[in-house]
């Protein structure tokens, strides 16, 4: 079994430093990736009420034979459930659909500055109720982001040394497997650096500072 780092948070909670994304995965499908991915030997599954498959992660995770506390479980509150009130109702949903009586993190999905007056501070301490009460064992906000080995295990394996926790998202069997398949090497100062170096500043998704609701 693939041992995977963890890191913790300033709560003292560990988490997984490698998980399976689900992110565009389709409800049919999603149940059967996350299986394979818990075969794997992923412990970290990230999902979101957007994506629409929480409740197909949570059969997978229920019929893999793994105790609820041997999987960490991300999700995400909903563009639309900024508001304290849509927040709590929201989280009960994500709650129900994944069949769990809590989740290990949970996650403002994006911070929406155009939105509701630029009230950050109630949809945080909404989130806070859920911590408080122990629904959500973490709460946060989600922006983060050679050897014989693949381009892919070699970016996977650049963020890893970086202390970046990552999600990999694959449908497809010898890719879920290849993926959590980056802990048997290291890549060298001059390999980090040179990757590094790659960056041009040039954004392939939504501007958090300038996002409204998808």
């Amino acid at each position: 079994m693939t041992v995977i780092p963890d890191i913790i948070v300033n709560n003292g909670q560990r988490i997984p430093q490698l998980g399976f994304g689900t992110f565009k995965i389709p409800p049919r499908q999603t149940e059967a990736a996350v299986a394979q991915a818990l075969q794997a030997g992923y412990r970290h599954i990230d999902t979101a009420e957007m994506y629409g498959n929480e409740a197909e992660v949570g059969q997978a995770i229920s019929k893999s034979g793994l105790g609820r506390g041997e999987v960490f479980v991300t999700t995400k509150l909903s563009n639309d459930a900024h508001l304290p009130e849509d927040a709590r109702r929201a989280f009960e949903r994500s709650l129900k659909a994944l069949g769990f009586d809590y989740v290990d993190l949970f996650l403002i999905h994006w911070p929406l500055p155009t939105r509701y007056n630029g009230d950050f501070v109630s949809t945080w301490r909404t989130l806070e109720e859920f911590y408080a009460d122990g629904r959500a064992r973490s709460i946060g906000v989600s922006i983060a982001e050679a050897a014989g080995k693949t381009p892919a295990q070699v970016v996977l394996r650049w963020h890893i040394e970086r202390g970046d926790i990552v999600f990999p998202k694959s449908v497809t069997p010898a890719r879920i497997k290849e993926n959590i398949d980056i802990f048997d090497f290291e890549l060298s100062g001059q390999d980090l650096e040179a990757i590094t170096s790659l960056n041009r500043d040039q954004r392939t998704g939504p501007d958090p500072d300038k996002f409204d609701l998808v």
